[in-house]
């Protein structure tokens, strides 16, 4: 056992173990260790440098825990084109939306030209989490002023019929809906989407703390029945 699985193991957290597994899709119980996210995250920052890049290499890893140290290091790169070589190589590896969901790099704001073009790829993908990671890059990336109507028509057009895919989708859809409302409204109104994705965004939009009052209340009138 290396020292990371050792780190992982001696920071199980029985409560928090019980009370998130259930939570998880598309895992065995055994691989999952039940450590805190905090406590990896930090990890991840911690690792010296030939330890990572080790760790990277170490693919497939035996716990859930991880990969959540895994997205985690990706998260923290700087680097464009090594971030992009690792991340490639990983997603088809991830298995469930808390894995994909973890990987957050903020740097990437400073390459959107070139990452475009690769999520424009990765869209047209059959792997259900190079889908659902490209989804989410489009919402953390390309909204607000960096939106532009060609990013939502690619989403139009992803094929993949994955639930979880659907539920990527209409989380940007909802979010979309906070923050650039006039073209998003029309993917709502004109029922671009099937009825679980439309539905699941007008619902998430609602909940949303940053949706308008009476754009709430507009979009409750195009709730599928």
């Amino acid at each position: 056992m290396g020292k990371i699985q050792e780190f992982l193991l001696k920071n199980r957290d029985e409560k928090y173990r019980s009370f998130t597994l259930p939570l998880i899709p598309n895992i065995d119980e055994k691989t999952f260790i039940g450590v805190r996210l905090p406590i990896i995250k930090k990890y991840a920052k911690d690792l010296d440098q030939k330890s990572r890049e080790e760790f990277l290499k170490s693919l497939p890893h035996k716990y859930h825990e991880e990969n959540l140290l895994h997205a985690f290091i990706l998260s923290n790169i700087k680097d464009y084109d090594e971030f992009l070589k690792h991340v490639d190589v990983f997603l088809p590896y991830i298995t469930n939306w808390s894995v994909c969901d973890t990987i957050c790099n903020k740097h990437l704001n400073k390459y959107k030209d070139k990452l475009i073009k690769v999520i424009y790829e990765w869209l047209k993908s059959n792997e259900v989490y190079r889908v659902r990671y490209a989804i989410k890059c489009l919402m953390n990336y390309y909204l607000g002023d960096d939106f532009k109507e060609e990013y939502l028509l690619k989403v139009q057009e992803v094929k993949l019929d994955d639930y979880y895919v659907m539920m990527m989708i209409a989380w940007y859809l909802a979010t979309g809906l906070a923050k650039n409302y006039d073209s998003f409204v029309k993917a709502i109104e004109e029922k671009r989407f099937n009825k679980v994705v439309h539905n699941k965004a007008i619902q998430k939009a609602i909940e949303s703390y940053r949706v308008s009052d009476e754009h709430k209340e507009y979009l409750k009138t195009f709730k599928h029945k």
